[in-house]
């Protein structure tokens, strides 16, 4: 299916894109392959094919919860502009 010019503009409008003339034949070339895609697609038989919103099989990739031990306070504050104590200080941020 090949985009008329006048259908590039009218798109262009609705998502309020300004386009050059040169624009305008490139996106036209491109939006038209995109439609021919989907023509093609359309031919494909799914009448047996169940619904489904993946494609693969999701799987769970993190690693399991375990406890570590973590870094002395003097360590992680070694490097603070500001601490008071074991903690950072910092300017208020609410009043």
């Amino acid at each position: 299916m090949k985009l008329r010019r006048e259908e590039v503009l009218h798109l262009a409008r609705l998502v309020r894109l300004g386009l050059s003339e040169e624009e305008i034949e490139k996106f036209s070339v491109q939006l038209s392959n995109i439609l021919e895609n989907f023509e093609i697609l359309k031919q494909v038989d799914t009448t047996n094919l169940p619904p489904m919103t993946q494609s693969i099989a999701l799987q769970n990739v993190f690693r399991e919860d375990e406890p570590s031990p973590s870094y002395h306070p003097e360590e992680v504050l070694a490097n603070a502009p500001q601490r008071e104590g074991n903690y950072f200080k910092i300017r208020a941020v609410l009043e």
